[in-house]
Parts: C-alpha cells; structure tokens; sequence
C-alpha cells in the first residue's frame, strides 16, 4: 500500500527530519522526496510504501506531529493503477519574458491533447544584465505511444513562436 503526503511548514521548523523518522519507525519505505525552500516556507512532497497497518500508524503519528509543530500535513492513498498505458518520456524547458499567464497557457496546451506533465518546476528571475523579469520552466511529460510525435513538437514550437516563448523539447534518453 502506498502513501503520499504533503507537509508544509515555517522555514525554521525541521518538520522534515520527523516526517523521516516516523516513516522509518513504521516500518515503511521512501520511494519519492522533494523538498524546498520557498520564501520563509518549507514545502515537501512525500510517496511511502507499507503494509495497511504501517501506513495507518504513519497517518496517525503525522496528525499528532502537525499539531504539535503547527504545521500543514495532508495524506491520500493513491488508487491502484488498472490500465497500464505506453508513454514516451519526454524533456520540455521553455524561457520568455514573464506573463501574468505563461505557465498556465503552457499547462492548457498539454492538458487539451490528454498528455501527463508527470513534474513541473517554474521560476521568476531577474535577466542578468537588464531588468527584465524571465520566466522559465523544466517539465517531464508522459507522451502517449500513439500521439505523433512529429506533429506534436511542430504544433508546439508554433504555439510558443505565437507567445515568444522559447523551447526545447526532446526525448529523455537513459
């Protein structure tokens, strides 16, 4: 049985080093961590592996450790996936000058043709040199086997011309 869970807490709290170790008093298992600074916050994004009463213990010790730390927890158990599906992975980093909407419109174009942004991670920076604020984005996407892939890259690159944004999109190769 597996267990994601998302906590969210003061930068100065190390909620993160509990979380592990309650994880690891309950017999369970690490498949997925992140963990980041964001502002004066901490976010991090948890994926466990346990047998029912493992888990169970793990959700009823991190209850008491949100509320003894003040801090955000939220768990899910993930459903069975039934239907295994083909995909490609694919790389995508894009760059332009920041728009109120960018990532959203990128976001759209993807989720209107049915294909996974498996991760995303997005930045605003200041461009060296000048005062421009740049926004960039790295994604991993889950491309069906039976999208073109050809035909998928050029309608794109023609969506991120029409936006000046520039991208790059290829397969990840191991």
């Amino acid at each position: 049985m597996q267990l994601t869970i998302t906590a969210l807490g003061n930068k100065s709290t190390y909620f993160v080093a509990e979380i592990l170790t309650i994880i690891s008093s309950c017999n369970c298992t690490i498949l997925n961590l992140k963990s980041s600074n964001l502002s004066q916050s901490t976010a991090s994004y948890l994926l466990i592996e346990g047998n029912w009463n493992h888990i169970a213990k793990v959700e009823t010790l991190l209850d008491s450790l949100q509320k003894r730390l003040e801090i955000k927890i939220h768990t899910l158990r993930p459903e069975a996936n039934s239907k295994k599906q083909n995909y490609i992975p694919y790389s995508l980093e894009t760059i332009s000058i920041d728009r109120h909407n960018v990532v959203e419109d990128i976001t759209n174009f993807f989720n209107e043709r049915e294909i996974c942004i498996e991760e995303i991670h997005a930045t605003r920076y200041p461009a060296p040199y000048v005062e421009t604020a740049i926004f960039s984005t790295k994604c991993i996407l889950l491309i069906p086997a039976q999208v073109r892939l050809l035909m998928l890259r050029e309608e794109f690159l023609d969506f991120c011309d029409t936006l000046n944004i520039d991208a790059i999109i290829e397969p990840i190769k191991r």
